[in-house]
């Protein structure tokens, strides 16, 4: 983890840059889809959304938390990926869906920069790397 700087154009750019987005997303399934079968059961899924922690932190420390809750949440949110409610999500779904949640995020942030720690494979973090690449190679 590391505290980094980033507003809504890190991560807009991030998500408009499709090649290295959509790789990055194609990554990330595949790091998932522990069975390898080209789809995310709600096994697979829940994983990732328990490393958020969003539900177990709050401002970092750590609270108690209902389990019935936190599951139905995860629930919710698996249902919002499974766009064609078949039970599993594809990559075209996951991409799709992962793509909005950035712009919302980019949306909520706006354009005032907020420092936020980040874990290091997360795709705040690799939104943060490709912008401080492109200040590099602009300063070049």
């Amino acid at each position: 983890m590391s505290v980094e700087v980033l507003d809504g154009a890190t991560i807009r750019g991030f998500v408009e840059d499709k090649r290295a987005f959509e790789r990055f997303v194609r990554e990330r399934f595949e790091e998932l889809d522990a069975d390898r079968d080209g789809l995310l059961c709600y096994a697979e899924m829940v994983k990732e959304l328990e490393k958020l922690r969003v539900f177990e932190t709050h401002f970092g420390v750590d609270v108690k938390s209902d389990p019935d809750e936190i599951s139905g949440v995860y629930k919710l949110m698996f249902k919002q990926f499974d766009h064609n409610a078949n039970g599993s999500v594809d990559l075209e779904e996951f991409n799709a869906e992962t793509m909005k949640m950035m712009l919302a995020m980019a949306n909520g942030l706006g354009f005032l920069p907020v420092q936020m720690v980040l874990e290091q494979d997360s795709l705040l973090m690799k939104a943060v790397e490709r912008e401080s690449m492109a200040f590099k190679v602009a300063a070049a």
